[in-house]
């Protein structure tokens, strides 16, 4: 068919949980749950190292940052995933449609960066204690959130740009509870090579150079926790770094999944789930893992709630 039979949409139909109608009620009480729990741990957290004393060093400030982080997800995803569950259908405009995308990969290549940072400072921290404050400044701190933004930003620049040059004709529906990449990439009647092949060589700084300074900072930290002569200390230890590593794995896991994976069209059942646990699961179970656990914050929170 000739581009002047077809016609340009201008919107996008998110199909969302069509095919689960007898459970909108739960699923819906469920992610609405999730959805404030998420943004309540979160605004927590960035509250109570804004406000606390305690809480001025460089993990914690990282922490922060990984709470802002998980919060822009959740208010980019969750209101039109909960429209979606509730609904048999959503329709949004393709440059909304287009926008989420953006908004949301700008974050997620910011904490791929960020977590590779967090795990460096726990490298410096427990393997280089005495010179910690000296490389962990609050400058070199300021320098690596500035830099994991500046190249989150231009990473996601690069795709905006090539993809600004596709058309979408026809088909408008998505069958998702977002608008991802490549299930829109499917609607466009253009050439996508190019993007694809984008996508697959930025995954390459974007995610497999931050694993792999994520497993070598681990090893160090694991060698070093083999040293404590007390058994309860290096239970605690390994006990923290297992429970930060699974966090991570899933994370990276569902990335590779979805974005690095050749892809193919199979059941999106198991799309959809795999873009559950990085969307909406994830920015849930961080604060839990990383920060709710912490002596430190949970002392701040009761100081604070005390004076109030």
């Amino acid at each position: 068919m000739s581009m002047k039979n077809q016609t340009l949409v201008s919107e996008i139909v998110l199909l969302g949980f069509q095919n689960l109608p007898n459970f909108k009620i739960p699923l819906f009480s469920l992610f609405l749950l999730i959805f404030i729990m998420t943004v309540w741990e979160n605004v927590l957290i960035i509250v109570l190292v804004s406000s606390s004393r305690n809480l001025q060093s460089p993990m914690y400030f990282f922490l922060q940052q990984l709470s802002v982080c998980d919060l822009l997800d959740s208010t980019i995803i969750e209101p039109i995933l909960l429209q979606t569950v509730i609904s048999d259908k959503v329709t949004i405009s393709l440059f909304v449609c287009t926008t989420q995308l953006h908004f949301l990969s700008v974050s997620e290549i910011y904490e791929c960066f960020l977590l590779a940072v967090m795990s460096y400072d726990r490298y410096v921290a427990i393997c280089i204690p005495l010179r910690y404050t000296s490389i962990m400044s609050h400058r070199v701190c300021v320098t690596l959130i500035f830099v994991s933004w500046l190249l989150s930003l231009i990473s996601v620049l690069i795709i905006a740009n090539i993809m600004a040059t596709l058309q979408f004709c026809d088909q408008n529906t998505i069958n998702h509870f977002f608008c991802d990449c490549f299930p829109l990439l499917e609607l466009s009647c253009s050439d996508t090579f190019l993007m694809q092949i984008t996508i697959t060589l930025q995954s390459i700084p974007v995610i497999f150079l931050p694993i792999i300074l994520i497993i070598a900072s681990y090893m160090c930290i694991a060698h070093a926790i083999l040293k404590i002569v007390s058994n309860t200390g290096r239970q605690k230890a390994f006990s923290t770094c297992s429970s930060h590593l699974a966090v991570v794995y899933m994370f990276y896991g569902t990335l590779i999944a979805i974005y690095v994976v050749p892809h193919r069209k199979e059941s999106q059942t198991i799309s959809k789930v795999l873009s559950l646990l990085y969307t909406v699961v994830t920015p849930l179970v961080n604060p839990l893992i990383y920060s709710l656990r912490s002596k430190d914050i949970r002392e701040s929170l009761y100081q604070l709630t005390t004076r109030r």
